[in-house]
């Protein structure tokens, strides 16, 4: 039985990074793997020989690319969830399901769910534009400090605006939003669970979050955390609810917030590899990109087991530079101890755009730490 599961073949929507690092991952194992995405200037297209180009926002792209493979999965969300929907019911193998999918999809559906499940986020409320909650602004029934979501299309700190007074009010973004209270925070973490078909799970340690404040994305992520044993347990039990009551196959990494009064709350998930999961290619005995294969072909779960603390840096586009990527400092990274690079091979730079990232391991997370603010300092990426 094993073999059949690991001879089937494998399609990945979307050829970013994350799929890269799957493609990667599924070769050391000899998997058969399909990726498809606009056009071959994407990271993944370097490692995956079967390459196809394709709108995965695309109804009859999509159906096309499940018909000529087994499984489908996908390393973003912005996918045609209807086309799933029909590959699933003839019979498709789609991890995450087009359920899972359409709920975390919408920041506004994922908010309604973890209500319903009773699972512990930010009081939240669901506006249709920005003149509807300008109105309610005007008229005192909402009043900053409070976070916008749009409610789709947003991604590496994309569509998130933090009002803390009534100067940011003119920063609000237009579209379908989620307007939730501006949480206590103490510490931003994040803990990735995978679950199969059998509904075996396993889950990694927390991560903890620093990040990025122009760019509102995460630019250095370390595990072991900097959490109390009582908190880790708590949020390792909140990401295996969460991915319990989703009934997802696959990786679930659910972003939580550990506020100032110690409880735990659930910021936001997603439903694939993360990158607050970068740091267990080199740490872990199972990356997060192998575990997600396995989970999705039924095959046993990996050990989550963490050797090495380790730190990850995101390698974002310097401010003020767009055009062909040039990488300044490599070779001073390269000469430090536990440095391990990843250039996801993107050919045009623009500000705050992820471009790589480095993950530094070492026996002790302080001086890995330490060598995580020399490579911020090294490595720049200019156009």
């Amino acid at each position: 039985m094993e073999s059949e599961r690991i001879n089937k073949r494998i399609g990945i929507l979307g050829g970013g990074q994350l799929g890269k690092m799957l493609c990667q991952a599924g070769s050391r194992l000899g998997l058969k793997l399909k990726v498809m995405d606009a056009d071959t200037s994407f990271p993944c297209a370097t490692v995956c020989p079967d390459f196809v180009c394709g709108d995965i926002r695309d109804y009859d792209d999509v159906l096309a690319f499940g018909h000529a493979v087994d499984i489908i999965t996908v390393e973003i969300e912005d996918v045609n969830i209807r086309a799933l929907e029909t590959l699933e019911s003839l019979g498709k193998s789609v991890y995450p399901q087009p359920a899972v999918l359409k709920v975390i999809k919408d920041k506004g559906l994922q908010k309604m769910f973890y209500e319903a499940s009773g699972l512990p986020s930010a009081a939240f409320s669901l506006y249709k534009d920005k003149a509807t909650i300008m109105q309610m602004l005007d008229s005192g029934n909402l009043n900053p400090p409070f976070v916008q979501k749009l409610r789709t299309g947003g991604y590496d700190g994309r569509g998130v605006q933090i009002v803390k007074n009534r100067e940011d009010i003119s920063s609000l973004m237009e579209g379908p939003s989620v307007i939730e209270e501006l949480a206590d925070v103490e510490k931003e973490i994040s803990v990735i669970a995978a679950r199969n078909e059998m509904g075996e799970m396993a889950v990694y340690d927390a991560a903890e979050m620093e990040f990025h404040a122009g760019a509102n994305l995460a630019e250095c992520i370390f595990s072991p955390s900097g959490i109390d044993a009582h908190t880790a347990d708590t949020a390792a039990a909140l990401a295996r609810e969460t991915a319990e009551r989703l009934g997802i196959v696959g990786l679930l990494a659910v972003e939580m917030f550990v506020t100032k009064d110690g409880n735990v709350v659930v910021n936001e998930a997603a439903p694939r590899p993360h990158n607050s999961g970068h740091h267990t290619i080199e740490a872990c005995i199972t990356s997060q990109y192998e575990m997600h294969l396995r989970a999705i072909l039924g095959l046993p779960l990996g050990s989550t087991e963490q050797l090495l603390p380790a730190v990850t840096v995101n390698l974002l586009g310097e401010a003020g530079y767009s055009g062909p990527a040039k990488y300044t400092g490599l070779e001073d990274a390269l000469a430090l101890p536990g440095v391990h690079p990843h250039l996801y091979g993107k050919k045009e730079t623009r500000p705050f755009r992820k471009m790589g990232h480095v993950t530094i391991t070492d026996r002790e997370l302080q001086k890995a730490l330490n060598t995580a603010k020399k490579i911020k300092e090294f490595i720049k990426i200019i156009s």
